[in-house]
């Protein structure tokens, strides 16, 4: 299912007008409309106001009913909560970099998503200086 019309599908279902949603999130009425029309891919950033707008997980954008959603493995759970991204300097330095990356461009990021894979392909090789 496309994402917009999963917004549109969520939206309704609270029985929110796009006016409601234009009120909760700060987007303009008309750019709520061209997301759900297909016309605009929102970023991440849009993604996380509109589903606090609609008052649902964020993964709930992207699966249409509760059997396909995400399960975590065994003891992923426990992990989450000490993750590094989760509270202090983690938290921090993962804000700004999610920033910088929203204003990168495509081909940049691009170029940053092959140096990490290079550099997570190296590390289970052993091998820091194939990087």
């Amino acid at each position: 299912m496309y994402i917009a019309e999963r917004l549109r599908q969520l939206r309704e279902s609270k029985n929110l007008s796009q006016g409601d949603v234009e009120k909760r999130t700060g987007l303009l009425r008309c750019y709520i409309s061209r997301v759900e029309n297909g016309h605009t891919v929102p970023a991440v950033e849009t993604l996380e106001k509109l589903a606090r707008a609609l008052e649902v997980p964020m993964y709930q954008l992207f699966y249409e009913d509760q059997q396909e959603s995400p399960h975590l493995p065994d003891g992923a759970e426990s992990k989450t909560r000490r993750d590094w991204a989760s509270r202090g300097r983690g938290r921090r330095l993962f804000a700004r970099m999610r920033t910088a990356l929203s204003r990168a461009s495509d081909r940049d990021r691009a170029l940053l998503l092959t140096v990490a894979a290079k550099m997570a392909s190296s590390r289970k090789r052993g091998s820091p200086q194939d990087v």
